[in-house]
């Protein structure tokens, strides 16, 4: 990117040996040319001409020289169609420069090396000559050798660029011509070709290591099924030896088994005999008991008699005492039914006394009510007026009630409209948070990088991105677009909690970068940006087990991931993040936090938000942070923006109910006001009905008269007399109520008598009573006890009988035949091989004769089988094995070696392939920053966009007169001669990339201005100059204004032929 003017040429770059320039260039009978001469400087050479005298068939010339094809100079099909019209052949003449420490072959070619190229209508040959313009080689080897020594690409466009690759490049709008130019120009072309060329090689080196292993696949069948024979064979001969012994052992083991069977009756002879001297003792012990109970039931049963007399007496006079009781009971009940009777007719008589004063007192109220007649008038009516008043005020006091209790209903069913548009209000402000928060989350979407600062974080990366070159390191940030959740989603919320404060924070290196960013934030309007001072070059911390909470429940640390090890290291050193522990829910998380007393926790966190940790004795517990947002750290936005629309919809019918009750609410209100205000119609309607009958009421005068008359004697009397012999009635009845009561004491004091007589009796009678009942029942349960006893006496008996010595005489005579079989069974065995012979295979194993024939049998029938598989034998088998298995093995080693040898050839391809990205990036930065420092000299300034996945190259440039504003323009947009000089920049900045001896350009000026064209002229020579390459500019225009120098050398060609 630097500038390469000088104050003086003596300035211009060190001293160089110049091997491979151009020194003179010869043409004879090529394209226009006849016979043409041209001698070159070794720095900067000009060739101006008119158009048509032939400058650009000096540039075909040297392509054809170095072994271009006819189609890649784009000037011709073929190399015949370079000859002269009406000559037979053409020549081009090249002398190349071969002196210092990079000559080629000096000893051979000496101080020049001569390419002498001749082609005619039918061939094409190439020779190269020594100094002395002797003969030396005529291969295309030799000339191939010569151009990789001197790194001479001819068709690579920066080292020359003809006229036709020149407009092209020029006039291409096209980003991917562009981006084919970059990638040819720099040799990346050529090494990405190459890298393929070796992968496909590699893809057919497998192809054919696994052509050759599958040749291999039937012998390796063959020698399994060979192994397979083997196997089977050698496992006939184990069949028969181990027949052999089974039938020996089958020998043996009816004699062992025999054996076995006297053992065990030996033993069960000795177990019965055992069981002889207890039965007899259970026994004699029956019998002994059986005996004492029989003692005590006589014993018993004698005591009982004596006191079933003793106790007849008692019985008899307490059957006595209880039938006296009864008849004065009976007595004593007759006598109060009696009383009841008497004491009721008697009432009956008083109250006919009673209704008989009643009749007198009649007979006289109806005399005076004879006489005050019109008085009872007079006073009904004022009663009937008082009534009427009474009844106006109560329904004067209803209907005001009634006004009350409206006006209460009125104003509940206004508070609770007020309410309800409350709660909408509150529904509708919900609902555009969760809106806002769904435009959030869509943002987050599209870069994910907003969720963790919104607008402002990319303007802030713009800004860094802006100023990279002053930063040590880069930032790292926002934290939250580095990490991200282990296990899915769902401790997005607590982790959010837990660290969410370090999620918006970026890290630098040290202070120095910690200001920068701080102007960058200032830069990009993003105030009060946390920034974190770290050190990028410290591995990842490694936390020994001891410092970790002891939980099963999961850390903030343990649920993150992040690829940057300065991420995790700010999250342990800056947030505790190991020391935060997560739970699902309340409980849990107070369990934890308060009780559990776990050791290196710092807070607890659980899926709803809540904070808990203690320190010292103090608990604390914090609620959810309302503003502090979540979702940021999902990996998924699709199911969050769901749920929020779901929610959201939620809201919205929710709120549309309250609506729907508003208007309810409103419909009531109206209808209880319109009855409000008839009810204060009727009100006032009663007030004035009330206020006419109380006028009335005062008009009604109270006037009595009352006259008193004597009442009738005659009926007076007749009822004094009845009142009077009633009364005599009742005294009578009261005489003999006295007596009754008198004789029903005597009864009832009888009746106690006879009580506390029976129950003395039976008080004197029950110890002899009970006496008698517990001997009974001891009788009965001696007679059980004794029953039980016999039963056992005889059940043993006959298992002495029956179970004992019967079955150890049936015991005794099965071991006598026994001891015969074994006999027999032995003599037979010893017949086939002696029993040390058994020993000698490990003794008898424990099988049965039944098991050992079965095997035996089995063993028979599979040997059989086998033996007629195979005619081979075994010997011939294992020599055929042998022979096939080291074939195999020097096939498998072979191929084995191959492998190795292409995957060892692939992983330094893929290091390559990885180098090779790696310069290309590097390559990419490079171009960019030398672009800018070639526009620079004219007030531009640009970037380069190349990518290489889409195999694109976009310039943006940047003109002086947009300095005002920060729009970037493409080529496209600008005039010929500003399109022309920044492609000229992009050039010079693809020439610094790439090395060669000379270098050669072809109307590079064209549709320039005189300005640019002055301009970009010296950038040339200055860049030519500096760069320490041989260059070669042809231009149709005048070059006057290049200055002179004895490094710059000038030629006019002549003019063609009219």
């Amino acid at each position: 990117m630097g500038d390469y003017r000088f104050s003086s040429e003596s300035g211009y770059g060190p001293q160089r040996s110049g091997a491979g320039t151009i020194t003179r260039v010869r043409l004879e009978n090529f394209m226009c040319h006849s016979s043409l001469q041209i001698e070159l400087g070794e720095w900067v050479n000009f060739i101006t001409g008119q158009n048509g005298s032939g400058k650009s068939a000096i540039l075909t010339a040297l392509c054809i020289a170095f072994g271009c094809r006819a189609k890649g100079t784009q000037r011709a099909a073929t190399l015949k169609d370079f000859i002269k019209t009406g000559c037979s052949y053409a020549m081009v003449e090249v002398e190349l420069k071969n002196r210092g420490e990079d000559a080629f072959k000096p000893e051979i070619f000496g101080d020049s090396i001569i390419i002498e190229r001749r082609i005619t209508e039918s061939t094409s040959t190439t020779v190269l000559k020594d100094h002395q313009g002797k003969r030396v080689a005529s291969r295309k080897q030799e000339l191939l050798e010569l151009i990789d020594h001197f790194n001479i690409d001819v068709e690579n466009p920066c080292v020359i660029m003809s006229q036709d690759k020149s407009r092209e490049f020029l006039h291409s709008g096209n980003d991917k011509d562009k981006f084919k130019f970059f990638f040819k120009a720099t040799l990346l072309q050529q090494v990405n070709d190459l890298l393929q060329s070796i992968y496909n090689h590699l893809n057919k080196g497998d192809a054919l290591v696994l052509e050759l292993e599958a040749t291999i696949k039937p012998t390796e069948k063959e020698l399994s099924e060979l192994q397979r024979k083997i196997r089977n064979m050698e496992h006939v001969e184990e069949i028969t030896q181990d027949l052999q012994r089974l039938k020996k052992k089958l020998a043996w083991s009816w004699v062992y088994d025999v054996d076995r069977q006297l053992k065990e009756q030996t033993l069960k002879i000795e177990k019965l005999k055992d069981r002889i001297p207890r039965c007899q003792a259970k026994i004699d012990s029956r019998h002994s008991i059986l005996e004492s109970l029989r003692d005590c039931f006589m014993k018993k049963k004698a005591e009982i008699a004596v006191m079933v007399e003793k106790t007849s007496e008692v019985r008899r006079r307490k059957d006595e005492l209880q039938q006296s009781i009864s008849l004065a009971t009976k007595e004593k009940l007759e006598l109060e039914g009696e009383l009841v009777r008497n004491t009721s007719y008697m009432q009956k008589m008083v109250n006919r006394v009673k209704g008989l004063e009643q009749q007198v007192h009649d007979i006289q109220e109806q005399h005076v009510r004879n006489t005050q007649a019109e008085e009872s008038e007079i006073e009904a009516k004022l009663k009937e007026l008082q009534c009427e008043i009474d009844a106006a005020n109560i329904t004067l006091s209803r209907m005001k009630e009634e006004d009350s209790a409206l006006s209460e209903k009125l104003s509940k069913e206004k508070n609770e409209i007020r309410r309800i548009s409350d709660e909408i209000e509150d529904y509708d402000k919900k609902c555009r948070e969760i809106r806002s928060e769904i435009r959030e989350l869509q943002q987050h979407q599209t870069n994910k990088v907003t969720a963790f600062g919104g607008d402002r974080v990319i303007s802030l990366l713009r800004a860094i991105e802006r100023h990279h070159y002053k930063f040590k390191s880069p930032p790292i940030g926002p934290i939250g677009s580095h990490v991200t959740l282990v296990n899915g989603d769902t401790w997005a919320p607590a982790v959010e909690q837990a660290i969410g404060r370090l999620l918006n924070a970026f890290i630098v290196t040290d202070h120095k970068d910690a200001l920068l960013l701080r102007g960058c934030a200032r830069e990009a309007n993003y105030n009060h940006l946390q920034i974190i001072i770290y050190d990028f070059s410290r591995p990842r911390l490694s936390l020994p087990h001891h410092m970790l909470p002891h939980t099963k429940h999961p850390t903030t640390l343990s649920v993150l991931q992040s690829d940057n090890p300065t991420v995790i290291n700010v999250l342990v050193d800056m947030g505790s993040a190991e020391r935060q522990v997560l739970v699902r829910d309340y409980d849990v998380g107070k369990a934890v936090a308060f009780e559990q007393r776990i050791s290196n926790l710092k807070e607890v966190y659980t899926l709803d938000g809540h904070k808990m940790f203690s320190r010292g004795s103090v608990q604390t517990i914090l609620p959810l942070h309302r503003s502090l947002r979540t979702g940021r750290l999902c990996g998924s936005y699709d199911e969050k923006i769901k749920d929020l629309e779901r929610a959201a919809l939620h809201v919205q019918e929710e709120a549309q109910q309250c609506r729907k009750r508003k208007r309810d609410s409103e419909e009531r209100l109206q209808d209880l006001q319109q009855h409000q205000q008839n009810i204060k119609r009727r009100c006032f309607s009663a007030e004035r009905n009330r206020m006419s009958k109380e006028l009335a009421f005062q008009d009604v005068k109270n006037s009595v008269a009352a006259d008193a008359g004597p009442p009738s004697a005659s009926a007076v009397d007749e009822i004094s007399q009845e009142i009077s012999n009633i009364q005599e009635e009742i005294q009578e009845k009261e005489i003999i109520l006295e007596k009754l009561q008198f004789s029903m004491n005597e009864a009832e004091v009888k009746v106690e008598d006879l009580k506390l007589s029976f129950q003395s009796l039976c008080e004197s009678a029950k110890e002899e009573v009970d006496t008698f009942e517990a001997a009974e029942k001891e009788l009965m349960e001696i007679e059980k006890n004794l029953q039980t006893s016999e039963s056992e006496k005889d059940h043993y008996e006959d298992v002495m009988r029956t179970r004992v010595v019967g079955a150890i005489k049936e015991a005794e005579s099965q071991y006598r035949e026994l001891e015969l079989l074994r006999q027999d069974s032995c003599r037979k065995a010893s017949v086939i091989c002696p029993e040390s012979e058994i020993e000698a295979l490990g003794g008898w194993d424990g099988s049965t004769p039944e098991q050992l024939s079965a095997q035996v049998n089995r063993l028979n029938q599979r040997l059989k089988h086998e033996s007629h598989q195979y005619s081979e034998s075994i010997e011939d088998l294992r020599m055929l094995y042998e022979e096939k298995e080291r074939k195999i093995l020097r096939k498998q080693q072979t191929y084995q070696a191959f492998r190795e040898k292409v995957r060892a050839c692939r992983e330094a391809l893929d290091s390559r392939w990885g180098k090779f990205q790696r310069n290309a990036t590097l390559l990419k930065r490079q171009l960019t920053w030398q672009f800018n420092g070639h526009l620079g000299k004219k007030g531009i300034s640009g970037k380069i966009n190349i990518n290489y996945e889409e195999k694109t190259l976009s310039i943006e440039v940047k003109m002086p007169q947009d300095a005002s504003s920060s729009n970037v323009r493409d080529t496209r947009g600008l005039s010929g001669g500003e399109r022309s000089f920044s492609t000229l920049c992009f050039a010079l900045a693809l020439h610094e990339m790439t090395e060669a001896p000379f270098r050669a350009m072809d109307e590079f000026d064209v549709f320039m201005d005189a300005i640019s064209r002055k301009i970009s002229l010296d950038t040339l020579v200055d860049f030519a100059l500096a760069q320490g390459s041989q260059w070669i500019f042809i231009t149709p225009h005048d070059v006057s204004l290049v200055k002179q120098g004895e490094r710059i050398k000038k030629q006019q060609m002549a003019a063609p032929r009219p």
